[in-house]
């Protein structure tokens, strides 16, 4: 399963919008259309998102657009995110040294490349962390649909079953967008993982019940002092996690490691329109006038976390020194 695809003069994206119920590719022709695509939640999940701009990106070459404004204009699309900063970093630098369309091509190509041998790896490296005949439990949904393939939390999760490590996966709900139950269980099922989904509020309660040993989830920003920014609910998990003696696990590639960001509370968090908590698929379902607040990512800090798995390595207790040892700085 793929989320994107790269057709010579424009990317196909496949609209997340509108799954599981219908699967419906949407054609970008220009780095505005993917821009919206991302801002809209066509494409979604931090490294997939990355792709996408850097796809961005070689539309606005080949149409001879401005590149430091299709640039600027990817970049505002989503803030909380920091592989689609890091993804525009690599291909500004290339545009400094003078890339043409074709370079550019060559460049996006690599990230996505990078990305699905990155999933590859981390799914390995968690995997073995798992004992054999384990139930987990994870949120949002983090596979082949969030990446270049396979997935980052999710990627463990197949890395791990196929390995005969994990008998049971439980996945969240992920309101209000409902990732979890849109599109995780969509690929869990499409693969014939045995899977049970839950309600949001449901995932203490089944911890207490024994059934989940480890919590695996992404992310989209890491900062240097292991705090880690992911989808609004991960937070509570966490503290969930600890209370009930479940091990805690985060599996993000080290593009989403961000060492100039000092610690979580400096992370902007995206906020969007309240109308998404008010209805469900469109309908209405909360009393007219009602108000909301809608956070779509919040931060977990660092001591609740008791495993980072990236592709160049594991983390155990990940902090300023050892994100700092196994990045180079």
């Amino acid at each position: 399963m793929r989320a994107l695809a790269w057709q010579g003069d424009r990317l196909a994206l496949l609209d997340q919008r509108l799954l599981p119920l219908e699967e419906r590719w949407i054609e970008c022709t220009s780095a505005a259309a993917v821009t919206s695509a991302i801002r809209d939640l066509v494409v979604r999940g931090a490294p997939a998102i990355g792709i996408a701009a850097a796809w961005g990106v070689v539309l606005a070459a080949r149409a001879g657009e401005p590149l430091e404004a299709a640039l600027a204009m990817l970049r505002a699309a989503r803030p909380t995110a920091v592989n689609l900063m890091w993804a525009l970093d690599r291909m500004q630098t290339r545009i400094a040294a003078g890339a043409d369309a074709d370079a550019l091509a060559l460049e996006a190509r690599a990230i996505q490349d990078e990305d699905l041998a990155a999933n590859r790896r981390m799914g390995e490296l968690g995997a073995a962390l798992i004992a054999p005949g384990s139930g987990v439990l994870t949120h949002c949904n983090t596979g082949s649909l969030a990446t270049a393939g396979f997935g980052t939390a999710l990627g463990v999760i197949r890395a791990g079953v196929a390995a005969g490590r994990i008998t049971q996966v439980h996945a969240t709900e992920t309101r209000p967008w409902q990732q979890g139950a849109r599109l995780t269980m969509y690929e869990l099922v499409r693969d014939r993982i045995p899977a049970r989904l839950i309600a949001d509020s449901a995932a203490a309660h089944l911890m207490r019940t024994g059934a989940v040993q480890w919590v695996i989830v992404g992310a989209d920003r890491i900062a240097a002092n292991g705090d880690t920014a992911n989808k609004i609910g991960t937070y509570q998990l966490a503290i969930a996690a600890r209370h009930h003696g479940v091990k805690f696990m985060v599996v993000a590639p080290s593009s989403t490691v961000d060492l100039a960001t000092p610690e979580g509370a400096a992370i902007e968090i995206e906020e969007r329109a309240p109308e998404e908590l008010l209805s469900i698929a469109g309908r209405r379902t909360v009393v007219e006038s009602a108000q909301a607040w809608n956070p779509v990512f919040d931060v977990t800090p660092a001591a609740l976390i008791d495993v980072l798995v990236t592709e160049r390595g594991v983390v155990a207790g990940p902090d300023r020194a050892a994100l700092g040892a196994l990045f180079g700085q």
